[in-house]
């Protein structure tokens, strides 16, 4: 069945609740879990349930997006077999404009996904971090001899402002769909519980590309699935919602949206319990990822006796390339190739690849990006005011983040040479 199913993963979204994170990269290319980044689980559900034709639509900021893809996920696809995964950016092929929404990116496509003929179509969203089996939601798709399918799981009253809110019957057939509700419906005998759209949907091919022309043509559209396409089909088309299938194997559904710094951080930090929610050591379903030739990573000094001077991590990831050298981490997400220099401690942080963190530094509840070096002595998460008026962004809970356009080198002499408001974004 999955050989006449294409996949569309839909990757160009700006992710301006990330920034600054996703100030040189497109959202679905921000790292993930020290080795990983967020396109990576939506790539590995699609491989784990079989399917073998995908296409990712890229718009904003790709190349690196572009870049992970090509150099890491290629070698599982094999062209002979009539298996690929390519990389498709905006070519105005249709339109001269950019994408306008979900389903106009699709639409602009439309060329590409018809030249392989596909029964059916699976459109993907590639930001969101989960486990999930799309072979059995197409196989849900066709038994039902539906037209659409629309993934769904559910969430509290207040999450589903932020969603798509499905109102279906008994048979999962779609009665009633809201965009986003200031006042969502809420599910039968539940005054908190929703039942809210993942953003995964299964067509049927010829409708789909049926629906996407009389879209494109419609005044005032935005060319959104959730605005536009479901529900101006749900009264005459056979539309379906599918349960969410939860492939984690714990006793709570695992979904999470990291579309914003606190939600991102939080995702990160689940990884570090003593049970994760997200378990990332299943065999049965692996996530896979572009895998650098990097040594193992390495702990150093302690042996002499001086307890300040010794290399530990307690409660953290640690992935390939990195020395501990001399420094403390806890309960903290270390991507490769990062340095923690003598006496430093890293609390409850994220440190993106190729960090350096100087002697005698102090971080604390922040995220590092790419590449950049933390002076010693330099204090980052314990002065949030201070770290405020050195230029770093602080989300609403009281995460620091400092990115690769940040030089932290150089702030502290800026403040002590300038006034504060010299630094001030």
């Amino acid at each position: 069945m999955l050989r006449n199913t294409t996949a569309v993963v839909l990757a160009g979204g700006k992710g301006t609740r990330l920034e600054p994170l996703t100030l040189d990269r497109a959202k679905p290319a921000v790292p993930f879990g020290g080795e990983y980044r967020i396109v990576d689980f939506v790539l590995s559900n699609a491989i784990n349930s079989g399917l073998r034709r995908l296409l990712v639509l890229t718009q904003y900021k790709a190349l690196s997006l572009d870049r992970h893809i090509n150099l890491g996920w290629r070698k599982y696809f094999c062209s002979e077999l009539g298996e690929f995964l390519d990389v498709v950016p905006p070519q105005q092929r249709i339109d001269e404009q950019w994408y306008q929404g979900t389903a106009d990116a699709v639409y602009q496509n439309i060329f590409v996904i018809e030249k392989d003929r596909p029964e059916y179509v699976v459109v993907l969203a590639g930001d969101h971090i989960y486990k999930m089996n799309y072979e059995s939601m197409v196989r849900f798709h066709k038994e039902s001899e539906a037209d659409l399918t629309v993934g769904a799981l559910t969430v509290d009253r207040e999450s589903a402002k932020q969603f798509g809110v499905i109102q279906a019957d008994e048979q999962g057939r779609i009665q009633g769909f809201q965009e986003k509700p200031s006042e969502p419906m809420t599910l039968p005998g539940e005054d908190n519980l929703c039942y809210a759209s993942m953003g995964i949907y299964v067509f049927t091919a010829r409708f789909l590309f049926e629906q996407l022309c009389r879209d494109a043509t419609e005044p005032g559209s935005e060319h959104d699935f959730g605005k536009n396409i479901i529900p101006s089909i749900i009264d005459s088309h056979r539309v379906f919602a599918f349960p969410f299938r939860d492939e984690n194997r714990k006793q709570q559904a695992y979904w999470r949206d990291v579309g914003t710094i606190d939600a991102y951080y939080e995702a990160n930090m689940d990884l570090i319990d003593v049970d994760p929610q997200l378990n990332l050591y299943d065999q049965d379903w692996p996530i896979r990822t572009l895998q650098a030739n990097m040594p193992p990573p390495k702990f150093v000094f302690g042996s002499d006796g001086d307890t300040e001077r010794c290399g530990q991590a307690i409660d953290s990831i640690v992935c390939a390339g990195t020395v501990i050298s001399g420094g403390k981490v806890r309960r903290s997400v270390i991507s490769p190739d990062v340095r923690v220099n003598s006496y430093a401690n890293v609390d409850e942080s994220i440190l993106f690849q190729g960090v350096n963190v100087g002697r005698h530094a102090r971080i604390r509840r922040a995220i590092i990006d790419k590449d950049v070096h933390i002076p010693a002595d330099m204090e980052i998460g314990y002065d949030l005011e201070l770290d405020r008026r050195r230029g770093f962004c602080v989300s609403p809970s009281g995460i620091v983040i400092i990115s690769r356009n940040d030089s932290p080198a150089t702030v502290d002499q800026m403040l002590l040479a300038d006034p504060p408001a010299a630094v001030l974004r």
